[in-house]
């Protein structure tokens, strides 16, 4: 049996008398698309800021594949294939999105500096960042400046810049934030088209989006993992509806 994508043993972290990690063990399986929610404060950005290096656990273990990555550095895990995205973007304004795109991949292939002195001498660069566009419905805008595309394209542009680093597991904190409702749909058809090797575990608040887009949602409450399971589980579940769910539609 193939080791999960992404796996944490035993994964605590606090901070003075506030825990806000407790025993969190998670398995994303190779080509899976999985959702974590939870109300405000339930320690989903924690985890995956636990699980990218930007915090380090007090107990516990993670693993990328069969290796483990506890002590390795945040760009470390990058190379190895951990990437995520942020809830806020920090893009280029004044670059396209191909510039953007193709920036990233020589920064991946160890000569970024080098592009502005010559982008056609990397023509495989820009290639390869025009069929990642491509693949994110980014094509017909790739030419225009990021500060032009709308809000939910610099979303995808930001996914685009992720797998210009060839991710093995992506991590999406909110990606659908602030874009409106009618874009959201399209960003998530966006997503789950990714290429099946990419596993893809995405934070969103969003229910009918979770619902929809997710074969398995982790639900967590107070730094732990409350239930585990597919959406109809998890829609029928008495204790998310008691502490998430609440009066949605589908709880």
């Amino acid at each position: 049996m193939n080791a999960p994508a992404l796996s944490t043993r035993g994964l605590d972290k606090s901070f003075g008398s506030l825990v806000v990690a407790s025993g969190i063990e998670f398995a994303l399986p190779q080509g899976a698309r999985y959702a974590l929610v939870g109300p405000n404060g339930a320690g989903k950005t924690t985890l995956i800021n636990l699980m990218t290096g930007m915090l380090q656990p007090d107990a516990g273990r993670i693993f990328l594949g069969d290796e483990e990555i506890t002590s390795l550095r945040p760009e470390e895990r990058v190379k190895r294939g951990l990437v995520r995205t942020f809830q806020i973007n920090s893009l280029f304004p004044r670059l396209s999105a191909l510039e953007s795109v193709t920036l990233a991949v020589c920064e991946r292939q160890g000569h970024g500096g080098a592009i502005w002195r010559s982008l056609p001498a990397y023509r495989e660069a820009v290639d390869e960042a025009y069929a990642i566009l491509l693949s994110l419905r980014l094509g017909n805008d790739c030419y225009r400046p990021t500060r032009e595309l709308a809000y939910g394209q610099q979303r995808l542009l930001e996914i685009a810049l992720a797998l210009a680093t060839r991710p093995r597991v992506l991590l999406l904190d909110e990606p659908a934030a602030g874009v409106p409702i009618e874009g959201s749909a399209e960003l998530f058809d966006a997503i789950s088209g990714l290429a099946e090797h990419i596993s893809v575990l995405f934070i969103e608040h969003d229910m009918d989006i979770v619902f929809r887009f997710a074969s398995r949602i982790i639900v967590m409450v107070g730094g732990s993992v409350l239930v585990d399971g597919t959406p109809e589980e998890i829609a029928a579940d008495p204790r998310v509806r008691e502490v998430y769910l609440g009066k949605k539609r589908h709880g």
